[in-house]
């Protein structure tokens, strides 16, 4: 699938804003980061543990700047569009180190943080210029509306010829029952009202939310049905996919209506978010939630695929160019990261890394063909869990040890959230295209756990939070940008 299609304004409006972005960093360069991951890949976990890490200099051998002594420190400052929210980054950081800890709220809606990193650079006239500044803007989004992308390049009509042929696949009859019933029973051809749109689009929704119960992620476009923030109950979001009608469109017909308002939403809130925001950004990285698939079997493996294919082929991808910088900028690095790593043992890590690869394989090679470099890794912003054996049938298991969330299950049993046990994960299998094959189920002890519960403090009185890799992916995305 190709890059979102854009207009001459909308192209016009990108440089403007990246020559905005160039004039105020004259001084202090600006590196742009996203983050995003699709439903519950723990985006919130990650920019907080990176902003924690960063602001008290924590645990982190493998960032280069910091491992070489040449980290000086970094402070929040204010960002600068007054216009997005702020990342809650206070709260978050409250929620996880509170007596007893939890896990802050999914990421809802668009936000941002600016950080201000100070070092010493590594270069021969660095000892002449003095220590160096960095803004590291982090820009959040909810990984549902990466999927509205694609929609840029799809009529009404293409896009409602593919998503009720998704409907209609047996593997998603009992989400799609229902509003295939209220689809049936809808004319088309009749004259436009509103009453009749909002029961369909409801049922449409209905259907979106079960299908992303059980893992589904392709079928989940319009991103804006599943979080509608201040736009739920609008014409906006009153549409729904329909079959073609069988004459010539009128334009006060119900069709037409229905297709109007899927134009609007791509025009008044797919693009802006584009343009405003994805358009805009330097680094980007991809959380992806790699065992939730795997526990939900081999359907769920294929549909993640297809949607990140999908979603990462609107990247603007690129080898960085400095002079054409200041007006138009290109993704150079994506950094892919199989969250919950601390959820299977660290001998998986490499098989975890593997499937990862797999499921991104094609998205990994568009990009290194347009420029870009690419890298997995198996990581975990905050270590829920720690590692141990067990003894059983007299063989010696690897297990995690952890503390349930309060109402998870397992065997039977259902943990109250302060009980700490110790698990047996199971395997990951050696051959990732085995997880795309019927009859080959992952059999996963997957639970998720509560934060930990004892955190270090370090000298200065800062809780330290325990992550897996955090410190490579930090190097990877802005160590360059640091030497």
């Amino acid at each position: 699938m190709p890059q979102p299609p854009t207009t001459i304004t909308d192209e016009l409006g990108i440089a403007l804003a990246n020559l905005a972005d160039s004039a105020t960093g004259v001084f202090t360069p600006t590196l742009r980061l996203g983050v995003t991951g699709l439903s519950r890949a723990g985006k919130t976990i990650f920019i907080t543990a990176l902003v924690h890490n960063l602001l008290t200099q924590g645990r982190l051998p493998g960032f280069a700047p910091l491992a070489d002594g040449r980290f000086i420190g970094a402070r929040l400052a204010e960002y600068p569009d007054a216009t997005i929210p702020r990342f809650a980054y206070e709260q978050h950081l409250a929620a996880l180190t509170a007596n007893p800890p939890a896990w802050p709220e999914s990421t809802r809606r668009i936000s941002q943080l600016r950080l201000v990193l100070k070092f010493q650079s590594a270069k021969w006239w660095a000892g002449m210029t003095g220590p160096a500044m960095l803004n590291l803007d982090i820009v959040d989004y909810p990984g549902e509306w990466l999927l509205d992308l694609p929609l840029l390049g799809l009529s009404f009509a293409e896009w409602s010829a593919e998503a009720l042929e998704r409907a209609r696949q047996p593997g998603h009859a009992d989400e799609a029952a229902e509003f295939l019933r209220e689809l049936d029973g809808t004319d088309i051809g009749k004259p436009a009202n509103d009453p009749d749109a909002e029961r369909l689009a409801a049922a449409f929704t209905a259907y979106l939310r079960r299908s992303r119960e059980h893992g589904a992620l392709s079928t989940l476009p319009p991103g804006r049905f599943l979080l509608p923030g201040d736009l739920e109950g609008s014409p906006a979001l009153t549409f729904a996919p329909l079959p073609p009608p069988p004459g010539a469109t009128r334009h006060f017909s119900f069709y037409a209506m229905l297709e109007n308002r899927y134009e609007a939403y791509k025009a008044q809130i797919v693009r802006p978010f584009f343009r405003d925001h994805f358009a805009r950004l330097d680094r980007q990285v991809v959380l992806v939630d790699t065992l939730r698939a795997l526990n939900a079997g081999p359907a769920a493996v294929s549909d993640l695929e297809t949607a990140l294919t999908a979603v990462l082929a609107c990247f603007r991808q690129g080898e960085a160019n400095p002079l054409l910088r200041p007006f138009s900028r290109r993704i150079d690095r994506i950094l892919f990261a199989a969250t919950k790593a601390d959820h299977v043992h660290h001998t998986s890590h490499d098989r975890l890394e593997s499937i990862l690869n797999r499921l991104v394989a094609n998205a990994s090679k568009r990009a290194r063909f347009a420029g870009a470099e690419t890298r997995s890794i198996a990581m975990a912003g905050i270590r829920a869990t720690s590692e141990g054996t067990i003894r059983e049938n007299g063989e010696t298991l690897p297990t995690l040890i952890g503390t349930p969330l309060k109402g998870e299950m397992l065997d039977g049993r259902t943990y109250d959230g302060r009980t700490e046990i110790a698990l047996f994960p199971g395997d990951l299998p050696e051959r990732p295209d085995s997880l795309f094959e019927d009859g080959n189920p992952v059999a996963l002890n997957f639970l998720r756990f509560t934060p930990p519960q004892r955190l270090e403090r370090n000298a200065a009185g800062d809780p330290v939070l325990p992550h897996i890799r955090l410190d490579r992916a930090l190097d990877y995305l802005i160590g360059d940008w640091m030497a």
